[in-house]
Order: C-alpha cells, then structure tokens, then sequence
C-alpha cells in the first residue's frame, strides 16, 4: 500500500495543475447537479418488521382516510382564570377560532370541540384539530404564517390558545453557527503547529472542498435515492473534521520529510505513503463502521450511514491526492519561517541526508519536544497513568447503566414553545397519557364484534385511562380504536404498558381467526428504542471485532490491537456516560443549553459508536504506526514509543482538539440529535485521545516491551502486508532527480 500511494503522490506532485482541475471539476459538477436536481424527498419515518410499522401498513390499506400523511394541527384553548370555556362569551370566541382556522390555505377540516366532547370534564379547556392536505414536511411558510396568525387572534380575544402536532413549524435547519466556530478554532490550531499560514490554511481549504462535493453529491441524490435533507447533518460534521485531521497528518508528515533533507516531490510521496497509508486505513474503518449501520434494518440510519461514508471516501481521496498537489504550489512555504533557510541552497545529497537525520536525532535527544518528554514520564510511571486512566474513564461510564433510550416530542421541548405548552396544558387538563394515545387495529372477519371485546378487556387495564369506541371499515373486516394511557409518553410505566396489552393481544387472537395490532406514535417509538437497544451490543461486537482484525493486518500483532480494542471500549463507555448524566440526568444541562432533560435519542449510542470507533483507530494508527516505524528500524520498545510521541504526539494532539472543537461548536444547535451527537463526539474524542492514545497506550507498552509486538510465526506467515509504516519507502528508488529546479529557483520560492 505503502509504495503504491508513494506513486501517488508524486504523480500528484508532478501533475498539480491537472489534478487541481480535476477536482475543481468535480466541485463544480456536484454543485451543478444539487442545484438542478429536484428537491429532496419529505423525511419518512418507517420501522421494517416491527409491529407498529404492520400496523402502520395495515391503516393505510384499510382506512385510507385514517392513514392519510396530512398534517394536523391540535388547537388548544383554555379559558381566563376563574373562567369555564363554556361559558357564552368564550364559546363565541372558540367558534370564531375554528372559522378563522377552517379559512386558513390548505386546511381540509377543524373539529368543533363543543360537537366532538372536547372539553376537559372542569370546563376550562378544549381543542380543536385543523387537518391539511400535505404533510407537515410540505407545508409551506405561508400557511404555517396563516396558522400562527390564527393563534394570535384567538389570544387577542383573552383566550390561552397554543397549538402542537407536525402542522406547527419546528425550526430544525442547522444555523451553521457551531460549524463557523469549529472552523475558526481549528484554523487557530493549525496556526499555533505548524506556524505557516498557508500550512494551516491547506486542511482547512481542502476539508471544505471535500464536505462541497460531499453535500452537493448527497443533494444531486436526494430525490434518486430517498435522501432527505436531514441525511446530510451527520455527514457534514463528519466530513468536516476528518476531512481537517486527514489532511493534517498529510502536511505534518512532508514538513517532516522535507526537513529531513528530501526533495519537494520525493517529501510529498513519502508523506503519502507513510501519513496517506494511515489516511486510507483509519477512512475505510470509518466508512465500514458506518456501512455497517444498514445491518440495524432502520431506513433512516442507513441513509446517514452511508451518506456520511461517502463523504469520508472524498475526504480520504482529497488527502491522497490534492493535498500533495497543492504542496507542489508551495513546497517551501508551508515550513516554520525558520526552517526555510535551510532550503537556501541546492538539496542535500544522500550522505548529507543521513548525516543530517543523525545530528536531528541527537538534538531530539538532548532536547526532547513535550511528547517526547510527556513519553518519557509515562514510561518511568506506567502502572500509576494506566491505574489513573482506566479508574477515571470507569468512573465516568457508571451514568451509562441508567441508560434510557426515547426519541424527542413535543414534552421534551423548549418551555417557551407553543407546542410544549400545549402538551402541558392538554396533560394538566385531560391526562398525562392524552399526549401519547395507542392506536389498537383489529383486523378480523367480523371485525365490529372482536373490536368491541378487546376494547372491554382493554378497558379493564391497569393504567389504560379511557378506550375509544371502535370504528370499522366499510369492508367490515378491519377496526381501530384508542387506548389513552394513565401515564404520559416517555415514562417506563406507558411502555410497559404497551407490553402487557400486546401480551394481552396475543391470548385474545386464539381461536378468532384476528389480528390485533398496537401502533401509534407513541408505541412506534417504544418500538424504534427497542430495535436499537437489541442492536447496540452486536453492532459493538462488530465494529470492535472489525478493530481488532484490521489493526492485527496493520501491526502484525496480537495485543496491540487487543489493548486498542480494550481502549475504543473505555472511551465509548466514559463518552455515554457522560452523555447520560448532562442530558438525561440534568448535570450541568444549562451551561449545555438543555431546556429539558429526558431520554438520550435512540439513534445517538449506536452513531457514536460507528464514528468514535474509526476517529479512534485515526490516533492508534498514526501514533502507533510511528512507534512500529522506529522499532522495526532497530529501536527498543521504550525508544520506539519516545519516537512515536516526538513525531506523532504533537500531530495527534493537534488533530484532537481540531476534532473536540468541530464538534463542539455543533453544541450550539437546536435540533436535539445534532446537539447530543456533537457532545458525545467532543467528549469521546476528547477520552480516546488524550486519555488512551495518550496515556494508557504507552502506560501499556511500557509494561508489555517487546511483547507488544508479538505474533505467531504461522499467522505471520497469513496475514498480508499492508506496510502502513512505509517500511518499504526506505528501499525504494528516490525516482526522478531530487531537484527539478535550481538553487536559484528554490530561493524564490521562499520568498
């Protein structure tokens, strides 16, 4: 692998100005085709196999009024204080309310609440439900303007009126705000390491074209392959820090080897081979970790999956190739303004170069940078950092076992919002269980008579608060009716509930020749919480089996991919923990912007697990790869982890908080799963890289020597060699003359 991306590089090198087009291309290709492509499909929600989808399936074939996809809007009003909503005045208001919402552009119906009951039984409450021919995700700004103008009437008339359910505008747009503070902060991190400006400049420039031609081709696809807009919230966060941090290892590297006295296009292949084989090896661990989600069979998390994998691929092929390519632009400028003088003069010969490597490990050694020193320390104190690591991850991951999975609704909202005090004022006056109803289908011959009895037994039902009257189907085969619970959605108590009514289901079926089905809302996310539960340990199983395969091909060993399995473990266990107790238990929810604490989103463990478990094997291959490099090449294994930290500690450092910040300014969003999957991601980084990539890696190889290093001679014999390290750079041919310009040239160049 190694020699061919050597290849690769030059090529690129060599060629700037065709491969610089070509992507240029490429950018402008994707963008025209977003911008003429039709606008992306509505976002669906659908959970194969699961009994509420059936349900789902089966009202859309029996009542196709009922399953309709139009959205609704339920129109809560409460009268004055000391005031019922019966009385004349108010009623006159309330029936001026539903004319003025049954005018209102794409409204089909509104209920009376004085003609359908209603009314809350203290008379101080009702609601209404205005019915639209689209769906809530094709409304448009004027009607959703229409309706909020029908609420302002109804309050001008001194009713309490607010208004929930998908016909309400929810802004979910990314405000793009988080993106440009990540973005400043890693231009200021690349700033401060490499202390070029067009060095730092590089990966932020390249990353941007990569999440361009990542998002434009998400768009261009959109209505082909089903791809909402939403699709593309994970990829551009993804896409974004790996598309910096790839990069950055890219450029970090021919710094490196240019000062060790290469020439411009030789440094640029051996930074390709080496850093760009850990490029390729951590972005197809990514992009297989996030492939894998279609295993989980939840559309949705498939089409993030591998929306943000593609984006990933650019990312690793931008590295791969236009980052050289720009580097032949400036293959001076990007070193430290004290280094360049070194370039003054005509390339050093081969002897010079070895010479040169010699006297810079010395110097390294009577003056060793802070990785090597921070090396130097754990490897004198290995047992205390790694008691210290493990202890500390451990106790951060004990949130974690309080695990409560949910998606958000309108009870977990802002306080400040209509629909939330509608959802309060619709529980304080009607039942916590009035904001989650159970739709219960009976699908039977003589469905009218089977309807009727399971909605008696039903009734009967600890913690089923009232049950509807069936309604049938003009076929007669097929009822529905239902079930208010005495609990509200989101408790532990509605979702046993619909547990033991789906067990009561089962006995009533015997016999009767029916099918009695639980659906609705509230059950489909019971239902999508309990597929991904079920999901989450095998899909950790396989990204961590995955981890272990790929690294042993890499390192040809046994332990160091089992410690780096051990350590992806630690940090996806401290990063849920810590997930956990800000956003479900409340701690420190306020400096975090959380207006209410709750259930962590179903989706977010199991994301966090797909990216966590490629940016981790990122670190583990770079800093480890340089640690095999040394090893391989004569030094023991205290030196060779001293190597690792004085050339990789600094890159991976830098490449860390470049990922903590990108993520971390996705904090400042809205939208509920971008704000907690920003969080985990910046917490999680943050534990694997400085905490076990740190700490425990060469706390653990400290004890372990050369042991660390051991494989069977017989698997040895198997496994392919992948040369992550570029072992076999050191024998390949330099290629073409070291300098293809002259002294005189190479001098403008630093100017």
């Amino acid at each position: 692998m190694a020699t061919l991306l050597y290849r690769l590089g030059r090529f690129a090198f060599r060629r700037r100005g065709l491969t610089v087009l070509l992507w240029l291309l490429v950018l402008f290709g994707a963008g025209f085709a977003a911008s003429s492509a039709p606008a992306p499909p509505a976002d669906t929600f659908s959970m194969p196999g699961t009994e509420s989808q059936k349900a789902f399936d089966l009202l859309e074939e029996k009542f196709p009024a009922a399953g309709a996809e139009g959205a609704s809007a339920r129109v809560v009003v409460r009268a004055p204080k000391g005031e019922r909503i019966t009385e004349t005045a108010n009623k006159k208001s309330v029936a001026d309310l539903v004319g003025d919402l049954g005018d209102n552009p794409g409204v089909t119906r509104v209920t009376d609440p004085f003609t359908t009951g209603a009314v809350s039984k203290d008379g101080t409450t009702a609601y209404a439900v205005a019915t639209y021919k689209a769906s809530g995700t094709e409304l448009t700004d004027a009607q959703h303007d229409a309706l909020d103008k029908s609420l302002r009437t109804g309050r001008s008339a001194g009713l309490t009126v607010e208004a929930g359910g998908d016909a309400v505008k929810v802004d979910t747009a990314m405000s793009g705000v988080g993106e440009k503070i990540g973005v400043l902060i890693s231009a200021l991190v690349l700033l401060l390491t490499f202390g070029s400006l067009i060095a730092a400049g590089m990966p932020l420039l390249t990353a941007v074209v990569g999440v361009g031609i990542g998002i434009s081709a998400i768009t261009a696809l959109g209505s082909t392959l089903g791809l909402s807009a939403t699709t593309s919230n994970l990829a551009m966060m993804l896409g974004l820090a790996v598309g910096i941090d790839y990069a950055l290892f890219v450029v970090s590297r021919y710094r490196s080897e240019k000062l060790e006295g290469h020439d411009r296009e030789e440094a640029a292949g051996r930074a390709v081979g080496t850093a760009g084989s850990a490029v390729v090896f951590a972005g197809l661990t990514v992009i297989v970790a996030l492939a894998g989600l279609s295993v989980v069979n939840i559309p949705v998390l498939t089409k993030m999956g591998l929306a943000a994998a593609g984006t990933v691929a650019v990312a690793v092929l931008i590295a791969t190739t236009l980052v050289p390519a720009l580097l032949a632009f400036a293959p001076i400028r990007v070193l430290r303004r004290r280094d360049r003088a070194a370039f003054r003069s005509k390339p050093l010969s081969p002897r010079k170069q070895r010479k040169a490597a010699k006297q810079a490990a010395k110097q390294a050694r009577r003056h060793p940078n802070l990785g090597a020193r921070w090396a130097g320390y754990v490897l004198r104190h290995p047992v205390a950092v790694l008691l210290v690591g493990v202890v500390g991850l451990g106790a951060l991951a004990v949130p974690a076992a309080n695990l409560r999975l949910g998606l958000p609704g309108e009870g977990t909202m802002a306080t400040d919002t209509t629909q939330r005090k509608a959802y309060d004022i619709l529980s304080a006056s009607f039942g916590d269980g009035f904001n989650g109803p159970l739709t219960v289908t009976v699908e039977a011959p003589k469905a009218a008579a089977v309807a009727k009895r399971v909605a008696q037994r039903f009734a009967a039902q600890d913690g089923v608060a009232s049950v509807a009257p069936p309604t049938v189907n003009p076929a007669g085969d097929t009822a529905l009716f239902n079930v208010i619970p005495a609990s509200g959605p989101g408790k532990a108590a509605t979702e046993d509930l619909v547990r033991s009514l789906r067990d009561s289901a089962g006995g009533l079926e015997k016999g009767t020749g029916s099918e009695i089905l639980i659906t609705g809302q509230t059950a489909l996310i019971i239902d999508f919480s309990h597929t991904l539960d079920k999901a989450l340990l095998p899909y950790l199983a396989l990204v961590v089996g995955l981890a272990f395969l790929l690294l042993m091909v890499v390192f040809r060993s046994l332990l160091v991919p089992f410690k780096a399995a051990l350590g992806f473990l630690l940090s996806v266990g401290a990063a849920l923990g810590a997930v956990v107790a800000v956003f479900q238990q409340g701690h420190l929810a306020g400096l975090f912007g959380i207006d209410q604490p709750g259930p962590i989103v179903s989706t977010m463990p199991i994301l966090m697990i797909g990216v966590v478990f490629g940016l981790a094997m990122d670190y583990e291959v770079f800093l480890v790869s340089r640690m095999r490099e040394a090893y391989t090449h004569g030094a023991t294994p205290a030196e060779a982890v001293v190597t690792g930290f004085r050339f990789g500690g600094r890159v991976v450092s830098a490449a860390a908080v470049i990922m903590i910040s990108v993520f971390s300014g996705f904090i400042a969003e809205d939208n509920d799963l971008v704000k907690m999957m920003g969080f985990a991601l910046a917490s999680a980084v943050l534990f694997d890289a400085f905490v076990v990539r740190m700490a425990i890696v060469p706390a653990l190889f400290a004890l372990l020597g050369t042991k660390a290093w051991w494989l069977p001679k017989w698997l040895d014999r198997l496994l392919p060699n992948l040369d992550v390290e570029g072992a076999e750079l050191r024998h390949a041919p330099a290629g073409p003359p070291r300098s293809s310009r002259s002294p005189k040239r190479e001098r403008e160049l630093i100017r």
